[in-house]
């Protein structure tokens, strides 16, 4: 029977047996005491009879001894006064651990008595391990009596058991907590001496254990995926549960906007800021270096935390690396990190840069790895897919240029930079790019002529589309110089489009007619076939295209005010700028055959 008395006052008076015999022994843990026999305890425990033996008054009144060290505190020697006094306890998978240390440290081996606690609790904790559910319950529990646990090895056989169980088909062991929020009472967990038995919930999918090792601690979760990894788990499982893990205990990283991290709250570093910066630099030493076992996205958003939580520069490094070992596979508002350092820029540009460098530096590694000289089988066929990640890095890269353009604060040197960094051979066409330069150009009209020009040296004329071309054609942002330019392989491209149509059409005609009797009625006049009337009809319209670029160009050097600058930024001399126009066709205006002919 339990008796409970002075509660309020901290003292905690406990009391075994009815039979009226004062108690000649006080046991004093904490704020607690517990008046007992000393008969009951020396028959138990080599420590309990050690204390009463050297005790001054061991064989007169009633003594007080202190056992403030002991493991698990009052409540674990609560079970063992019952157990002393043969009085039936009830053990589960959240006192066992304590009461086996606590055991331990009062030495009641079976030398004091068959059946002892120490061998009980060990038989009980053989039982709950082959229990996944008990096994998580008893991990936790080690932390409260870590340092006994660790030299009893219960933690490792936790962990052992835990990782061998993760490895294996969950239905062998028992199956994943169920409703772990939820309180459960102990006459419903229960089926057999305290083992529990739940509501078993079959797992779906391989990710059936992810939930539950979030509820550890950093240092047994740690030790726990190690073990895991060592068995042979694939690093897709591992990396998906530290993702889950970071999600639980990073807040910053179920944010969704941006700049909801650059301004994080008074409330939402919990429980502070050094806690949480640990913690990521943890996570991220657990990550797999397997490459593409983790999302992208994951890891930007973990290095966008990093940064609010002021991390060590070498687990941002690590990050950076990661990100840019598969930079083809994100997004463009993923790299619209917001910048935390001094610069004015509203993002961050000089980690992108760092990023592109770590993903030039994996490119030119595996270039490198795969020698010229050797081909292997599909090699040939499959070289348009090595390309894809380039130009899919430069598409990238091109639309980050643009977002981050119309930043007034965005020096032009490091636009150069991030833009010259991308190869040329990358970009199919030059149309992001021209896009990126033209809002620049915008943001940024203070800038002068020759930093106009230089800007505008980035991109390639040849690569514009048609619709890139017709805008910067009428673009008074661009350089004289770039415009003319445009207009100038633009009539290039016409007048092979044109030679393009001649020579297919001859062709056509000399494969349906080998005698050389083309379109010829009876009466001998040339028949105009289907084919000749589209090729007559296209040189048309290629005709009235030239005369609006020719429009444009009269246009565009009356804005210039003269002729001699005109002549001077293209670097031609006064003897050509006024050759006759029946001598010799300029340069900068193409005409067609067919033109000049009518």
């Amino acid at each position: 029977m339990l008796g409970f008395m002075d509660l309020d006052y901290g003292y905690f008076l406990f009391r075994i047996c009815t039979s009226g015999l004062p108690s000649d022994v006080n046991i004093n843990i904490g704020e607690m005491s517990f008046q007992l026999h000393k008969f009951p305890l020396l028959s138990r425990s080599r420590l309990l009879r050690k204390l009463i033996e050297e005790c001054p008054n061991g064989d007169g009144a009633s003594f007080s001894l202190r056992l403030d060290d002991l493991p698990g505190g009052a409540i674990a020697f609560e079970l063992i006064s019952k157990f002393c006094y043969d009085v039936k306890i009830e053990l589960n998978a959240q006192n066992v651990v304590s009461v086996r240390c606590a055991a331990e440290y009062l030495h009641m081996t079976d030398e004091y008595g068959k059946g002892n606690l120490i061998s009980q609790t060990e038989s009980f904790l053989n039982e709950l391990l082959g229990n996944w559910a008990d096994s998580i319950r008893a991990l936790e529990a080690c932390e409260e009596v870590m340092a006994h646990a660790e030299d009893l090895h219960i933690v490792s056989r936790c962990i052992d058991s835990l990782a061998t169980k993760a490895c294996a088909d969950p239905c062998l062991f028992g199956w994943p907590l169920a409703g772990r929020k939820s309180n459960q009472s102990p006459e419903t967990t229960s089926l057999w001496n305290g083992i529990s038995t739940m509501t078993k919930t079959k797992p779906t999918s391989d990710n059936w254990w992810y939930e539950d090792v979030t509820f550890l601690s950093l240092p047994l979760y740690r030790r726990l995926i190690l073990a895991i990894e060592s068995r042979g788990m694939r690093p897709e499982s591992i990396a998906a549960s530290v993702v889950y893990y970071a999600r639980r205990y990073l807040p910053l990283m179920n944010r969704q906007s941006s700049f909801d991290d650059a301004n994080p709250g008074p409330n939402i570093l919990n429980p502070s800021e050094s806690g949480q910066r640990a913690l990521l630099e943890e996570i991220v030493g657990l990550i797999p270096n397997k490459k593409g076992v983790t999302s992208t996205k994951f890891l930007i958003r973990l290095l966008r935390t990093a940064m609010v939580l002021h991390a060590s520069p070498s687990c941002r490094e690590i990050l950076e690396k990661r990100v840019g070992s598969q930079l083809d596979h994100a997004s463009l508002v993923d790299l619209l990190i917001p910048n935390m350092g001094h610069s004015e820029t509203l993002y961050d540009i000089d980690c992108v840069q760092r990023i592109l460098d770590h993903f030039f530096l994996e490119e030119q590694a595996a270039a490198v790895a795969t020698p010229d000289n050797i081909v292997e089988e599909g090699q040939l066929t499959n070289e348009s897919n090595s390309m894809a990640p380039m130009t899919t890095v430069a598409r990238l890269i091109d639309g980050f240029l643009a977002e981050v353009a119309p930043d007034v604060n965005f020096k032009l040197p490091k636009f150069e930079a991030l833009a010259s960094s991308i190869p040329d051979y990358a970009r199919q066409l030059d149309d992001g790019l021209y896009h990126a330069i033209d809002m620049y150009l915008k943001a940024h009209p203070w800038i002068t002529d020759p930093e106009r020009e230089q800007l505008c040296r980035l991109m390639n004329c040849q690569k514009l589309s048609l619709e890139a071309s017709t805008h910067a054609a009428q673009n008074e942002r661009l350089p004289l110089r770039v415009i003319v330019q445009v207009l100038f392989f633009e009539q290039l491209r016409l007048r092979k489009s044109i030679s393009g149509w001649f020579f297919v059409s001859d062709n056509l005609e000399n494969s349906a007619n080998p005698s050389g009797n083309v379109g010829l009625k009876k009466d001998g006049s040339h028949h105009a076939t289907d084919g000749e009337d589209d090729v007559t009809h296209r040189v048309s319209e290629l005709e009235k295209d030239c005369s609006g670029m020719k429009e444009e160009l009269r246009k565009l050097v009356k804005y210039k005010r003269s002729w001699k600058n005109f002549t001077r930024r293209l670097g031609f001399s006064k003897s050509q700028s006024c050759c006759s126009k029946r001598s010799k066709p300029s340069n900068l205006r193409a005409i067609p055959p067919s033109t000049v002919n009518r």
